[in-house]
């Protein structure tokens, strides 16, 4: 490979993608912050173990997957896989679990060693909300209730659905999990080399083969509510009900498990048929015993990532073309200096206005080329006869509008009324 070419499954954003980055990011946070979530900013490096114990050893994140290391001292450490492992860490060695209700967001690179396809990168970014202390059903609604209404705010709603599951608790998970496995063992010859694997050591992943013969075994495993408790039980019934009442639509999917050792009773997915195999555009879940199991004390969690690659590409495929934004570019065949000064003065009475001057110089004409080039809507022109009447000419380059003279002190007025 060149040394010259990024890492295969690690990509550039480049100028003419990165508004669309930067618009959705707004959006996401602006909602986090209408919902009182804090944001939470995490290294991208950890002491591996803070994965191995949340995630679990075996499941095809710390098998496979992982970004690991040893540094000059010795100790190993990881590329994060994921964002709530290094959440709960810092949450704890910071001491932010008093009082309960603590809400926290962050955003920004994960990094998987998978075999790069559309929709799954090395080096991919997420979205993510967490909330520590409260058992209630009820802050699993919100947090579904929050992301719905993102969805529709982005103009996407009808393209995702969601799926829900109850994990229930740990008691529950395990009786099930050996229900699983007496009834798989009949056919273990039967499936895909992947799902034999997992058959002892995480026997709920089989459940996501996308082999045909597999998931037609699959399709007749027992069901998990069969071995959910009363307390889990009576958790996933409030959900449901307060679900209805939001008018929030949804399915329950038995086969919903979710890949990480360490969910419990919710688990939830937005999914979308628009983006091929990769359809999950957002997931999550319970994980009560995750902080206890990392060394805090023992409170509940619930949490949910979404995959900003993702969501921006069934964006593009709803139509979403984020709008440049407004913008002016001075031109002239006058001292860059004088055009400099000038927009200096337009930036400072409209700041929301993005200014551009050109600073080749050369012909008018190239000028004008290059500022509709660079998205602006105004060329404001200033020549020899403009900057003596110390006018500007300003020029529409997005209408049939006639151009016109305005007065360099009318200027950010004149361009604000438009």
């Amino acid at each position: 490979m060149s040394p010259r070419q990024s890492i295969r499954g690690m990509h550039d954003i480049l100028p003419d993608q990165s508004g669309a980055w930067r618009r959705l990011e707004a959006k996401v946070a602006q909602l986090f912050d209408r919902y009182q979530f804090k944001e939470i900013r995490v290294p991208i490096v950890e002491h591996t173990e803070v994965f191995t114990q949340a995630i679990g050893q075996s499941t095809d994140v710390v098998e496979k997957e992982m970004y690991s290391f040893s540094d000059r001292n010795g100790d190993s450490l990881s590329l994060r896989p994921e964002g709530t492992a290094a959440v709960v860490r810092s949450v704890i060695q910071h001491g932010l679990l008093n009082p309960p209700g603590l809400k926290v967001w962050y955003q920004g690179p994960m990094f998987r060693h998978e075999r790069p396809q559309r929709g799954r990168q090395r080096q991919f970014h997420q979205f993510g909300a967490e909330v520590f202390g409260l058992e209630t059903p009820s802050i699993d609604a919100e947090l579904i209730a929050m992301v719905e209404r993102l969805w529709r705010e982005l103009g996407v709603a009808e393209h995702i659905r969601l799926e829900i599951n109850s994990l229930g608790d740990p008691e529950d998970r395990r009786q099930y999990r050996q229900q699983l496995i007496d009834y798989l063992e009949p056919f273990e010859s039967q499936l895909d080399a992947d799902s034999q694997r997992r058959m002892q050591s995480n026997p709920l992943r089989i459940f996501d083969s996308k082999v045909a013969q597999t998931q037609a075994i699959m399709a007749n495993a027992p069901r998990f509510d069969t071995c959910l408790g009363d307390d889990a039980r009576a958790h996933f019934r409030s959900l449901t009900e307060t679900l209805d009442a939001l008018g929030i639509q949804y399915t329950i999917n038995p086969g919903l498990v979710r890949g990480l050792d360490y969910y419990c009773r919710t688990v939830f997915e937005w999914v979308t048929d628009d983006l091929g195999a990769q359809g999950t555009v957002c997931a999550g879940g319970r994980y009560d015993g995750l902080v206890g199991m990392a060394g805090g004390k023992d409170v509940p969690g619930i949490g949910f990532a979404m995959g900003a690659e993702r969501l921006l590409a069934l964006l593009a495929l709803c139509g979403d073309t984020p709008e440049p934004p407004v913008a002016a570019y001075f031109v002239g065949g006058v001292e860059r200096a004088t055009l400099m000064t000038a927009a200096e003065a337009l930036r400072d009475a409209l700041p929301d206005l993005a200014v551009g001057v050109d600073l080749p110089g050369g012909s008018l004409k190239s000028q004008l080329k290059r500022a509709d080039r660079a998205g602006a809507r105004w060329a404001l022109i200033i020549g020899e006869q403009e900057l003596a009447d110390g006018t500007v000419l300003v020029k529409d380059l997005r209408s049939d509008q006639p151009q016109r003279h305005v007065s360099r002190a009318d200027l950010a007025q004149y361009l604000a009324s438009q």
